[in-house]
């Protein structure tokens, strides 16, 4: 499964030399795999509130040309690995009209308990089904 989300860049997204601050992609990030788990059917909130919890434990980002302000930019979602503690998905973003790659990055979450703040043994059997289905999608 692909996750698509597409988005303007501001100009508060930018920096000194009128390009896309690096620190904006990791917020664009975070929407994509929102929007991916909201996709499988889990809400955020209906997650917390069974106590669990998805922090990121590991980011890997390339920059491989810079994106400007109004440009859309579409971000494209999938996971690229799956354990039975964690998930690590990859996010492509590409400028829109000429599709020009413009970052590659790995984000790694983990799934933790919410009163604990301890990892789980293993990740609750319905989320892991949803992202071995979505993985195989793809």
């Amino acid at each position: 499964m692909e996750y698509t989300q597409e988005i303007r860049v501001l100009y508060s997204d930018t920096d000194a030399y009128g390009v896309v601050w690096h620190g904006a992609y990791t917020k664009w990030f975070e929407a994509a795999r929102v929007g991916l788990v909201e996709e499988l059917g889990f809400k955020l909130e209906e997650l917390e509130a069974n106590n669990i919890l998805f922090p990121v434990v590991e980011m890997n980002i390339r920059y491989k040309s810079s994106a400007k302000m109004n440009e859309r930019i579409i971000i494209r979602t999938q996971i690229a690995e799956l354990k039975p503690l964690s998930v690590k998905f990859e996010h492509k973003v590409y400028e829109k009209e000429t599709n020009t790659l413009r970052v590659i990055a790995q984000t790694t979450i983990v799934v933790i308990d919410a009163k604990t703040g301890k990892m789980y043994r293993r990740m609750p059997d319905d989320l892991y089904e949803k992202f071995i289905n979505a993985q195989s999608v793809y």
